[in-house]
């Protein structure tokens, strides 16, 4: 099963990517472990990474895809994967499908995780994270739905929604459920 996670800030992705890989027998790939790693391994495309970060810039796309890219030959994505942070525009979207397509592979799905804005801004409150004020957490959701909304039609074909309020639990069964056979 080769499954994208999406949703704003305080969504669940990062939870759920976890449970899901464990029930799927799949390996959760994050970009913010992909970076953790390569920048901690000194890898080529970490030391990349890091220039741009020292200079304040954002790490370009085809770092970041790089980075991916290397992460899908690994031998354990064989049977799937489930990504979490990636991709986050229409063009890695681009990237992602051209990656799969070259080893004759696609997405199965690509999950969106739905919450209310005011049931988010209250779990990233509880949070208790000093930069987690509400304007800002309000303005990451803006955020994420202007970058997001090219992304959601992108993979219109392959969108799975599914309501992400509720014990975390039942919230996998309802992902493994709108999966179905796959």
């Amino acid at each position: 099963m080769r499954l994208v996670l999406v949703g704003p800030p305080g969504a669940g992705k990062g939870t759920q990517a976890v449970r899901l890989a464990e029930r799927l027998d799949v390996p959760h790939i994050s970009s913010g472990d992909l970076f953790r790693a390569n920048l901690r391994d000194k890898t080529e495309l970490g030391l990349a990474a890091q220039r741009y970060m020292d200079a304040g810039e954002l790490v370009p796309d085809e770092v970041t895809v790089g980075m991916l890219r290397e992460r899908l030959a690994e031998d354990d994505v064989e049977k799937g994967f489930i990504l979490d942070g990636f991709p986050r525009t229409a063009a890695q979207a681009d990237a992602l499908d051209e990656l799969l397509r070259d080893a004759g592979n696609e997405l199965d799905a690509v999950v969106s995780l739905e919450v209310g804005e005011d049931v988010l801004v209250q779990r990233l409150l509880a949070r208790g994270r000093t930069d987690d004020t509400e304007d800002v957490i309000r303005r990451r959701q803006e955020v994420y739905r202007e970058e997001t909304a090219p992304l959601l039609e992108h993979y219109a074909e392959q969108l799975v929604t599914v309501n992400a309020v509720g014990e975390v639990a039942e919230i996998t069964d309802r992902i493994v459920d709108v999966l179905g056979p796959r």
